[in-house]
């Protein structure tokens, strides 16, 4: 007696599988991450705290198309890529 030869889209199985997986733990995950961060940088405005990717602390001072300047401290301004804020700093007296 011979044994049957496998079925050609079961070997497949495991790799689809796989596809899926790192899909929806990696793939996914990291556009929505995207997705968030191109909507936070949209919508800076004038006079928002914020933290860069560098770790600079500053307020916003002004805004054109593709870079900000940015007010480390008194009379001391920096203008930077848009993309290097990592995040707004949330008001201090606010609870949420």
């Amino acid at each position: 007696m011979q044994p049957q030869a496998a079925n050609p889209i079961m070997n497949l199985v495991p790799l689809i599988l796989i596809f899926v997986i790192f899909y929806f733990m990696l793939i996914r995950p990291q556009k929505q991450r995207e997705k968030e961060q191109k909507k936070m940088l949209g919508s800076l405005s004038k006079n928002d705290e914020v933290v860069t990717t560098s770790g600079i602390h500053g307020t916003i001072v002004n805004l054109k198309d593709k870079t900000i300047t940015l007010r480390i401290d008194d009379n001391v301004k920096v203008e930077m890529e848009r993309n290097c804020v990592a995040f707004i700093k949330k008001p201090q007296g606010l609870a949420s």
